[in-house]
């Protein structure tokens, strides 16, 4: 057997293995968009009221909002925008957008199945952790605490 022959015979049980688990996939991923649509359609309007100008409070609760509204960096970059325009600090809007696009609670179902329970509850506290450090990391660089 040349290389080739090689590649395609372990490529097409391969392609057939992913093309089943997407099919398994599919249906969850669907229904947690759809959980996402509708939490980030209740819960945008109130992001800015959740904050109280506290220095030590708001970038906890910009990473747990981040952590439950979970989305693309694109969206974040827009919602972390207008919580800025709304008078949110940018130590509670850096975390915010950490959370939002490194946490994600409400994938954690898939993650789950896929990869292992203990890896995903792992990955999602690390990262909701280092959403907090980065966000102070950041507003330290730019100098912006009084």
């Amino acid at each position: 057997m040349n290389n080739r022959e090689t590649f395609r015979a372990r490529t097409g049980p391969a392609f057939r293995r992913t093309v089943g688990l997407f099919r398994t996939v599919l249906p969850m991923l669907a229904g947690i968009l759809l959980l996402i649509g509708l939490l980030h359609q209740f819960l945008s309007d109130s992001y800015p009221k959740w904050f109280s100008g506290n220095y030590l409070l708001d970038p906890l609760i910009g990473a747990v909002a981040g952590s439950v509204s979970f989305g693309i960096p694109i969206t974040s970059y827009v919602a972390g925008g207008e919580l800025l325009q709304a008078g949110v600090s940018l130590l509670a809007v850096t975390a915010f957008v950490m959370a939002w696009t490194t946490v994600g609670l409400v994938m954690i179902p898939i993650e789950a199945s896929e990869l292992g329970l203990r890896f995903t509850v792992i990955r999602n506290l690390v990262n909701f952790v280092f959403s907090l450090l980065v966000a102070i990391a950041t507003v330290l660089t730019l100098g912006f605490l009084p």
